[in-house]
């Protein structure tokens, strides 16, 4: 049975219209790459974690929307008009929980911001505006250029030996990064800048990593994005099969 990919979804207004939705991108990865079915996640708050019980792995997409700081003590906010409470409410219970089953989990650019902070971490609201850091965001020109590569990252750990390298070169869109880590995340990667740009949940039974960078953006072409959604996948395919022998 092909597994089954819940994906949280933004709440945005267009033309005065609320909308729920999430970038395709995101499910052409999740279909294209895991060999996953994938099925957007309204952002309708704590009662989505109801639907865990019909899924096997959550991925947990990026948006230009940042993390409110109220959930994290951040203070002001420095992005007033950038706040997706909706998705907030929805994604840090999903993620709780989702771990909590040993549920497989990928949680991407501002997922990796909501991961840390569904675990008890803190953010850098403006990564930018820090001293020694360098500005992450995805700048202007069209969207290849945008989501082009942007700088190398040093991988460690059980994702270094998932793609197999020591050192690969990524795309770098966002404003936020990690402040202060999480308790049951460790460190997978960091920008030559120090930003932490993958983290990996310790604790969990199973698949549980966030990453900084898109990899989901032209995943065909590039050899590691394959492996990190293929893994997932797999993650995916062996927690639904576990369910069903438990059944």
């Amino acid at each position: 049975m092909t597994p089954i990919v819940g994906i949280p979804a933004c709440a945005k207004m267009l033309n005065g219209l609320l909308r729920h939705d999430t970038p395709a991108r995101y499910a052409e990865a999740v279909f294209g790459a895991a060999g996953a079915v994938p099925v957007m996640l309204p952002p309708m708050g704590e009662a989505e974690v109801q639907a865990l019980d019909r899924l096997d792995g959550l991925l947990v997409p990026g948006s230009p929307s940042n993390v409110h700081p109220s959930l994290y003590g951040g203070g002001e906010s420095a992005t007033p008009d950038s706040h997706d409470p909706a998705r907030d409410a929805t994604s840090l219970p999903l993620i709780r929980a989702a771990i909590a089953r040993g549920m497989p989990v990928l949680a991407i650019c501002r997922g990796i911001q909501e991961l840390n902070v569904a675990l008890g971490g803190t953010l850098h609201q403006e990564v930018h505006a820090l001293d020694g850091k360098r500005d992450h965001r995805g700048g202007q020109g069209t969207a290849e250029e945008r989501y082009g590569p942007k700088h190398t990252i040093a991988l460690s750990g059980e994702l270094a030996r998932l793609l197999g390298a020591a050192e690969i070169t990524v795309n770098s869109l966002h404003g936020q990064a990690i402040d202060r880590l999480a308790p049951g995340l460790v460190v997978e990667a960091v920008a030559p800048d120090g930003t932490i740009e993958a983290v990996r949940v310790a604790t969990a039974k199973g698949f549980a990593y966030g990453v900084q960078w898109h990899p989901e953006w032209a995943f065909a072409r590039n050899p590691h994005s394959l492996t990190l959604f293929g893994a997932f996948g797999d993650a995916c395919r062996a927690f639904a099969a576990g369910l069903r022998r438990a059944a």
